[in-house]
C-alpha cells in the first residue's frame, strides 16, 4: 500500500481557509499575521488557531460554507491527485483548518479521506470556539500513524507533502517529505523542496 498525505491549506489550495473567512469580517490582516506566525514555527499552533478562530465569532455559518464551497484549488492539484492514484497511491488530506474546506476539496479532488478541525457553530453563527483531530503541532504525526496502520502502509512507501511547522510532525513517517513552498522551519526537515507553485512537479520525484 502507498500512501500520499497533503495539508490542505497554501498546499492542496491556494490560500489559508481561515484568512479568507476572516476577510469577511474584516479582520484578514489581522489573523494571516498570526497565521504566519504559526506556520513559521514562531507561535504554538493550539495557542495561535484558538486565537483566530475566537475572532471569527459571529461569523454566519451559511457564508462560512459558500466561502468554502468555492476556495481555489492550488495549481496542478487535480492532476497530481490523478496521477498519484493512478499509480496506486491512497491520497488522504490532513489540515489544521476546517473540514467545511476540506471535505469540499476531497470530492473536487478525489481524495479518499479527509482529517480536519470542525468550528463550532450555534444558532446560525461561529461560536468563536474548535476541535477536532487537527489541533496542536504534533496532530498530523499522530495522524499518520493511525493511518498506515490501518493500511498497512510503511515509512518507505509514504509520501508526505505541506508548507508549514505545524507539517513537520508527520516528516519522520514518510521516506518522500516535501516541503512545497515550504517556510525555512519545515526546508529544513525536507528531502524534497519544491518552490515553483505548481504541484504536478511533485510528479518528478515518484
Amino acid at each position: 500500500m502507498k500512501l500520499a498525505v497533503f495539508d490542505f491549506d497554501s498546499t492542496l489550495m491556494d490560500g489559508e481557509t481561515i484568512d479568507f473567512l476572516a476577510d469577511e469580517l474584516g479582520l484578514g490582516e489581522q489573523v494571516a499575521k498570526i497565521t504566519e506566525e504559526a506556520m513559521s514555527g514562531r507561535l504554538d499552533f493550539f495557542e495561535s488557531l484558538t486565537t483566530r478562530v475566537a475572532l471569527l465569532k459571529g461569523l454566519p455559518y451559511q457564508k462560512v460554507l459558500d466561502i468554502c464551497e468555492n476556495l481555489p484549488l492550488m495549481n496542478g492539484a487535480i492532476e497530481t491527485v490523478t496521477e498519484l492514484k493512478k499509480q496506486g497511491y491512497k491520497v488522504i488530506c490532513f489540515s489544521g483548518g476546517f473540514r467545511t474546506g476540506t471535505t469540499p476539496a476531497k470530492f473536487k479532488l478525489g481524495l479518499d479521506a479527509d482529517f480536519a478541525n470542525i468550528l463550532h457553530h450555534k444558532d446560525g453563527v461561529l461560536s468563536g470556539l474548535v476541535g477536532g483531530d487537527m489541533m496542536f503541532d504534533s496532530s498530523k504525526g499522530d495522524m499518520i500513524q493511525r493511518v498506515q496502520a490501518l493500511l498497512g502502509a510503511t515509512v518507505k512507501n509514504t509520501l508526505v507533502c505541506g508548507d508549514g511547522a505545524n507539517d513537520r510532525s508527520m516528516f519522520p513517517y514518510a521516506s518522500k517529505k516535501i516541503a512545497f513552498c515550504g517556510r525555512e522551519i519545515l526546508k529544513k526537515e525536507a528531502n524534497i523542496i519544491i518552490d515553483k507553485k505548481d504541484l504536478r512537479e511533485i510528479l518528478n520525484y515518484i
